[in-house]
């Protein structure tokens, strides 16, 4: 009898996990350098608007084992990046846009002696008026793309009408991905015009299309290699492809293959962030805090083009209502143009900015009616069979909040601690508690619905042994171990009999980029229909080995077993070899259902929603600003599980990533445009000190709805945004400071920093 457990829904380690702790798991930069590979620098703007005159290279090029400068004439083929707008240009041209755009690049024999040449580089820059903030945009109405507004019923009649009403603003932070692994690109030139290039992406299909349009050739030229990132958060979606054609183009010039860097500072000052986003308001909601009708403004601080500003900012209107029905609504949505960093995709990709709009206005509803914030949630809650369609007209057909946030609740200890928090500050002058509960909802898809799609390659060797590619990339999030446990359990074979192999475009071509949550989705699906293809194979020949049909063979622990006989898996294998029986094939996977109106923003743009809450209670100290999380409890929804301890650790990794963005990580830029706030001593990330003592994670046990893969759901993303829940409960905190749950709202910036928290309690100007 078969006693192997089935791969899927079990804790396998990481399939890297032990090579990265032994160090033995390789990185672009641990890679052996092929014989002649020089280094490359970028140079950097110092101002953050000016004209570019011209750039005197001569003291750079005089010093030791500096070999070329490549600037925007070098480029021989189109000058501006094959972005979506074609907006951006590889190297600064006519003019400047941001205090850290690249103007070129040294190259040198060393990294050092490329990175010393290039600060020696003397761009000739005649200054000119920047536009560095929110603020300012709006006033001088600019923009990297036109506004948007998303209208449902009559939110203006609806307003008039409401027995309370409230207006507020909000300014949010924006946030550094802070990859452990720099941006890295290693570009070789090969033989008859070709290219071998290993990227740090989590996009290799774009890497190669922007290669190949700045070098002018062809896409089939040019192959890009990515077996592991060290992190990516968005951060390398699009903006790893700057790496790769700057050192490409490096490579055309010199003939010799070229590796760029970029150092932790320079890797803060030339790379986009999340956006930033600012917000205004005009709500009005009855006696019970059930929103009636809603006005919201969202403004985005873009950066200089648009990258991916576009997208998340459509996000960002699709979640602005999180997990509540809003009946008379309309949003705008502005994408801002400033002088700074083209910011870029961030995890969440504009669901977070959406998402905590709504959640400080429940919270000041909540304040301004002296009810419990719970309360005020539950009862603007979608519901299963009314008030179940979003403002963009996609029915919500799996809510399970009304279920969840109950559930929560009660193992939480929610209402008793509540009580618990009201005597503790009722007796302690100093230091005040706070305690929220907030909700998710999540749509995972590509909002981009051709990126929708994927492909995978399975290999069956004669001994049995397994091999898979996909167009997905690892980043430390698991997707290989995943869809190698996906594999295992199509073919009915143990998991180590399955190896992965790195994503590579001269295997699956056009593939998209593993951002979305959806590289399970996507390229799971994909490679069990590879792996089907091949155990039909399989199963054919065995019935014509044994005179049965094609459903009475079963392949599990390693067998496969027919009604006359079980046989071991690579006996099966090698014996269909001899036979010339195929045992390898490709798979494709297209998701359904989702269509959506890009220019209204309507109709049905995810397949399905992931659901969560986080309860967490906070500590603040009133006259200085600290604080420190003390609590939280996290109930999520993952559907099935494949893999609980690597979903578990992407809920704890998410939520404490998304802690960082409201607490502690702020980016500073000075009225010049220069980021202050480059380098670990300046931007503060979470550290191992920030973990709350307590902090339980508890899986919803519901399968997906939807057919998805082993009926899981994505997990990437939808925890970020449980990080919410800490912010709301400092502002509960800065209240019971201020005198009680009855105050005026508390208008606090994020990232909660010490300083805005007592900018927020009044003690601070």
């Amino acid at each position: 009898m078969n006693t192997t457990p089935r791969a899927i829904g079990q804790p396998h380690p990481h399939e890297s996990a032990q090579a990265q702790v032994a160090g033995s798991a390789h990185y672009i930069d641990d890679l052996p350098e092929v014989k002649g590979t020089l280094h490359a620098a970028p140079i950097l703007s110092p101002v953050a608007h000016g004209r570019l005159n011209g750039v005197d290279c001569a003291a750079a090029l005089a010093m030791p084992g500096v070999r070329a400068v490549v600037l925007a004439r070098d480029i021989p083929g189109d000058p501006i990046l094959a972005a979506f707008a074609h907006d951006e240009p590889i190297f600064a041209q006519d003019a400047v846009h941001y205090a850290g755009q690249v103007i070129g690049l040294v190259v040198a024999e060393t990294a050092l002696q490329a990175r010393r040449a290039a600060r020696a580089v003397q761009p000739d820059i005649t200054p000119l008026p920047a536009i560095l903030t929110i603020e300012q945009a709006l006033a001088a109405q600019s923009r990297v793309l036109p506004p948007v507004t998303v209208r449902r019923g009559a939110p203006e009649a609806a307003l008039a009408s409401a027995p309370h009403r409230l207006q507020g603003t909000l300014e949010v932070g924006g946030q550094e991905h802070f990859y452990l692994e720099g941006q890295i690109a290693y570009a070789l030139p090969l033989e008859q015009g070709q290219w071998h290039i290993h990227a740090s992406t989590q996009h290799p299909g774009e890497v190669q299309h922007w290669v190949a349009h700045a070098l002018g050739i062809a896409r089939h030229a040019v192959r890009v290699e990515c077996r592991r990132m060290g992190g990516g958060f968005g951060g390398k979606e699009t903006q790893a492809g700057h790496l790769a054609v700057w050192a490409a183009l490096a490579a055309r010039q010199t003939g010799c293959p070229v590796k760029l860097r970029l150092d932790r500072d320079d890797d803060f000052v030339v790379t986009g962030k999340r956006h930033p986003f600012a917000y205004r308001w005009d709500v009005g909601f009855d006696d019970s805090g059930r929103i009636l009708g809603l006005k919201l403004h969202m403004a985005a601080n873009c950066g200089f083009s648009a990258d991916l500003s576009g997208p998340v900012c459509d996000r960002a209107v699709f979640h602005a209502d999180n997990a509540y029905y809003l009946e008379n609504v309309v949003i705008e949505s502005h994408r801002c143009r400033t002088n700074l960093q083209s910011h870029t995709a961030f995890r969440g990709f504009g669901g977070p900015q959406g998402v905590i709009a709504i959640e400080t206005i429940l919270g000041d509803i909540a304040r301004a009616l002296g009810r419990d914030a719970l309360d005020v949630r539950l009862a603007n809650l979608y519901g299963t069979t009314e008030r179940n369609v979003t403002h963009y007209q996609m029915p919500v057909e799996d809510n399970i909040l009304n279920d969840l946030l109950p559930k929560l609740e009660q193992s939480a200890q929610y209402r008793q601690r509540q009580e618990a928090v009201l005597a503790w500050n009722a007796r302690n002058p100093v230091l005040k508690r706070g305690l929220a509960l907030t909700p998710v909802k999540f749509g995972i898809s590509f909002t981009a619905t051709l990126f929708n799609q994927a492909g995978a390659l399975v290999h069956v060797y004669t001994d049995g042994s397994v091999q898979v590619n996909h167009g997905g990339t690892e980043m430390g999030q698991g997707l290989h171990t995943k869809v190698a446990q996906i594999v295992a359990d199509e073919l009915g074979v143990p998991l180590a009999q399955v190896r992965m192999t790195a994503s590579d475009t001269s295997k699956v071509p056009n593939a998209s980029a593993t951002a979305a949550s959806s590289g399970t989705d996507l390229n799971g699906r994909a490679a069990q229909y590879a792996a089907r293809n091949v155990r039909d194979n399989l199963a054919s020949f065995v019935c014509g080995l044994d005179g049965c049909g094609a459903g009475a063979i079963r392949f599990e622990g390693g067998m496969v077993t027919s009604p006359k006989a079980v046989r071991r898996f690579e006996d099966v294998v090698a014996e269909a070899y001899t036979n010339r029986i195929q045992l390898w094939s490709d798979g494709f996977y297209r998701t359904p259902k989702i269509h959506y109106d890009k220019a209204t923003l309507t109709g049905r743009p995810f397949y399905y929603f992931a659901y969560g809450a986080a309860c967490t209670e906070v500590v603040l100290d009133q006259l200085t600003g600290e604080n420190r999380v003390l609590a939280v409890d996290i109930l999520h929804d993952v559907g099935h599980s494949i893999n609980p301890a690597i979903d578990i650790g992407q809920i704890e990794g998410g939520f404490v990533q998304g802690m960082g963005w409201l607490t502690t990580e702020q980016l500073v830029w000075d009225d010049q445009g220069q980021l202050a706030t480059h380098a670990p001593s300046t931007y503060k990330i979470p550290a191992t000190g920030d973990v709350p003592a307590h902090f339980t994670v508890q899986l919803w046990p519901e399968a997906n709805r939807e057919d998805n893969v082993g009926g899981s759901k994505a997990v990437g993303e939808p925890p970020f945004m449980l990080a919410i829940s800490v912010y709301e409960a400092l502002r509960n905190a800065v209240a019971a400071a201020r005198g009680g749950a009855i105050a005026a709202p508390v208008r606090l910036t994020a990232p909660a920093t010490a300083e805005n928290l007592l900018r927020a309690l009044g003690t601070l100007e």
